[in-house]
């Protein structure tokens, strides 16, 4: 089975109940605090190309850091995904990727969907 990457926040409870879920089942997994580890452009766009995910579709926009981010539904993708790199509290979290495939787990169980 292909490793089991988690990006989360650790301080967010969704996180910290995926956390307990996999611990439940036995799932092993490595954690990437996105906050300490920075998302590039490259990266945060091929992981949403892997969860067929838009840029736009996973953004917190209730943030404060939506509004410093400048950008709006016209935005282009390239240009949404160049504001979550720069203000990472506005990404959805946990995202999960499995090999060629990533999920947004909200909630936590659309994580499991990818593992089988």
């Amino acid at each position: 089975m292909d490793k089991i990457t988690v990006y989360e926040k650790p301080t967010c409870t969704t996180c910290r109940n995926l956390n307990k879920l996999f611990e439940s089942k036995g799932i092993d997994w490595k954690k990437v605090n996105y906050f300490i580890e920075p998302f590039t452009e490259r990266k945060l766009a091929a992981l949403l190309k892997k969860a067929d995910v838009r840029p736009w579709d996973v953004l917190r926009r209730a943030e404060p850091d939506f509004k410093l981010a400048g950008i709006n539904k016209d935005s282009s993708d390239k240009q949404v995904i160049a504001a979550m790199v720069k203000y990472p509290s506005i990404i959805q979290r946990p995202i999960v990727e499995v090999g060629d495939r990533a999920v947004l787990a909200r909630p936590v169980e659309k994580a499991l969907e990818i593992l089988g």
